[in-house]
Formats: C-alpha cells, structure tokens, sequence
C-alpha cells in the first residue's frame, strides 16, 4: 500500500470522523470563502472605514447657535429689585423670622405673617400646616444667597437644627418665596 493511499484513508475513516477533524475541515472552508472573497472584491478603498478622520469637528449645531453646555462661562445675571421693594436677602430674613414664629403664636397668625412674603402657590401648599409641624430652630449666621438669574434665588439659612433652603421668585421684581425645604444637620 502506498503512502498516499494510507493517508487518504486515515484522513477519510479517523480524521474526518474526529470532532478535530470537522472542526479543521469547517476551518479550511471558511479561509477557502473569505480568502476568494477577497480575491474577487479587489483592493480596498482606502478612503472608505474609520482609519480616514474628518477634516472638521461633526457638529448637530449650527456653529453660530449660542452655548447649550451644562457648564456656562457667563455670569448669572444678578437679581433685580423693583424700586422701593425689599431686596431677596431682606426677604429672606423676614420669611426666616415668621417661619421660626414666636411662642403662643396661632397657626392662623403664623399663616398670615407667612402670606405677604410668599407666593400664592406656596402660600396654598401651607394651607392646613400647624406651625408646630414644621422644623425650627435658630438662625446661627447670616443667609447665603445664590442667585440663578435676574427673578430667581436660592437663599440658604443655618439653623441649630439644620439648614432651611428658600427659592425666591420675582417675576414682576417684587421678591416672594416660592419654596422652602429644610435639611437636618447629620
């Protein structure tokens, strides 16, 4: 018997029949397609894929369309007042003063020292709150505004007991606390 024969045999009746041998023979017809593949299309283009970058930066915007980033190189315009109107700060101050309340005080007058100082949404939230429901505490500094715009603060007061968050608004100029929320000191 020849050699040639013998490993035609062998390829045949072991190899073929091998979890190897289906396996290379998938190989072997895989590179056989792929490489023809290749053979038939030509060269490649060398302009076509990812490996080529654009000459300029691909935008959605127009380049004239002003910032939309989530960080501003401008300044916050500052808050504006009304003439003869209380500034934020001293609004601030005073909605502090009749939030914290005084001792006997009622709820209804606690309500009312509250009214000209806030909005009329607010003012509807605080419908049916008992002062005595709402966190205390005294004011240990000064309130540290951060204004958002020419009509919108955020004023931050200390407490003993925490930290009372006021958003005032003043669309027309005339300042009114339109929020209030209260942070326990951990």
């Amino acid at each position: 018997m020849s050699a040639v024969r013998r490993a035609v045999e062998f390829l045949v009746t072991r190899l073929l029949r091998s979890r190897l041998g289906v396996a290379l023979g998938i190989a072997v017809l895989v590179l056989g397609v792929v490489g023809g593949a290749r053979l038939v299309a030509g060269p490649p283009d060398p302009t076509a894929g990812l490996s080529n970058r654009p000459s300029e930066p691909i935008t959605t915007v127009h380049p004239t369309t002003g910032d939309d980033g989530a960080i501003s190189t401008t300044t916050t315009p500052s808050p504006v007042t009304r003439p003869g109107e209380p500034t934020p700060e001293l609004v601030a101050e005073r909605f502090v003063t009749a939030w914290l309340g005084r001792p006997g005080q009622t709820a209804e007058d606690w309500h009312e020292t509250l009214r000209p100082l806030s909005t009329a949404a607010l003012t509807e939230k605080f419908t049916g709150v008992d002062q005595a429901d709402v966190p205390t505490g005294a004011v240990t500094d000064d309130p540290t505004l951060r204004p958002r715009g020419e009509s919108f603060v955020e004023a931050l007061i200390p407490l003993d007991t925490g930290q009372l968050r006021l958003e005032l608004v003043a669309p027309d100029g005339r300042w009114l606390v339109d929020a209030v929320d209260w942070s326990r000191d951990e």
